[in-house]
């Protein structure tokens, strides 16, 4: 098998994972949101920790010009930052999404609306000064469509969009600001420690929370045990490791257009698992939001040319 189909693989594993992830969102939505999304944050952390020396191990073969003691406390420092600051973005975003979940939005539906993310980012990076492609507009307006049809059209109710879809659509917003920050610290930092750090923050941050704001019941999260070691260790520890691998020999463009695919298995296991269903007007809306999602992905002449 080459190296390309190895990576492709790869990451259509990660995607079917974060995919079926929000089936097992919705199943522990029957916890409060800080009580669930801590304690899987924290097993993501804790499983990510012999992650790291395994990669360490892979990689004691590789030569690497020796560092000063000056620039390994840079390192430590940035990474010590780096990792808390996209944690806390990372509990925000992941907790909204929670809340939406909370509040009876579907696995699909919430899968889908989380996507619309890939072409948020762009918006926001203007205020970091990057360019956004003439297309990405043209994308957001249908993104903005799909979840007009996938939310709001047809249930009766006038324009209105209830509670859980509208933590998602803020989650979307959280997690475009979450790829920024990671996108700042990822190539300063050793990808799975930044990582790990980051889901221990969140974890932390999340407990905290649980007990603060919540009243958890030791047997309520006992009975929640499955959908939270899901999440904790299959969908953060072993996913995370397949992106990472994945991505190391897949072509950028290729690697992006198949994550995507999570919103698709989002409704697929959520169809399958739940028993969910989608109104034909809401299956139109999954579909313009996928086209919306993939378009900015796809390479554009000049990048077509230059792959040449």
């Amino acid at each position: 098998m080459s190296k390309k189909m190895r990576s492709n693989i790869l990451l259509l594993i990660t995607a079917v994972i974060w995919g079926s992830a929000f089936v097992a969102q919705k199943a522990g939505a029957s916890l409060e949101p800080f009580t669930y999304n801590g304690i899987r944050m924290f097993i993501g952390g804790l499983v990510l920790i012999p992650v790291i020396y395994v990669f360490k191990a892979l990689s004691k073969d590789k030569e690497e010009a020796p560092k000063t003691e000056a620039e390994l406390a840079a390192e430590r420092k940035t990474l010590i930052v780096g990792g808390i600051s996209c944690g806390v973005v990372l509990c925000i975003a992941s907790t909204l999404q929670q809340f939406g979940l909370y509040f009876e939005t579907s696995a699909g539906k919430a899968g889908f609306i989380t996507s619309l993310y890939i072409v948020i980012v762009p918006v926001l990076g203007l205020f970091l000064r990057q360019k956004v492609k003439p297309i990405v507009w043209g994308c957001i307006v249908m993104g903005a469509f799909g979840f007009y049809l996938l939310t709001m059209a047809g249930k009766g109710e006038g324009f209105t969009i209830h509670t859980g879809e509208l933590f998602v659509l803020i989650c979307a917003v959280a997690f475009s600001c979450h790829i920024l920050v990671v996108d700042h610290f990822s190539p300063k930092c050793d990808g799975i420690k930044l990582s790990c750090i980051q889901f221990l923050t969140a974890g932390i941050i999340g407990i905290t929370c649980m007990f603060i704001f919540e009243t958890p019941i030791l047997a309520d999260i006992l009975d929640c045990w499955l959908p939270i070691l899901y999440c904790g260790v299959i969908s953060s520890g072993v996913a995370y490791t397949c992106q990472v691998l994945g991505q190391k020999d897949a072509e950028p463009a290729a690697a992006s257009l198949i994550l995507s695919l999570e919103s698709v298995f989002s409704v697929l296991f959520g169809a399958l698992i739940l028993g969910e269903r989608l109104t034909l007007l809401e299956g139109l809306g999954c579909i313009v939001i996928f086209i919306a999602v993939i378009i900015p992905q796809l390479p554009s002449k000049e990048e077509r040319l230059q792959a040449k």
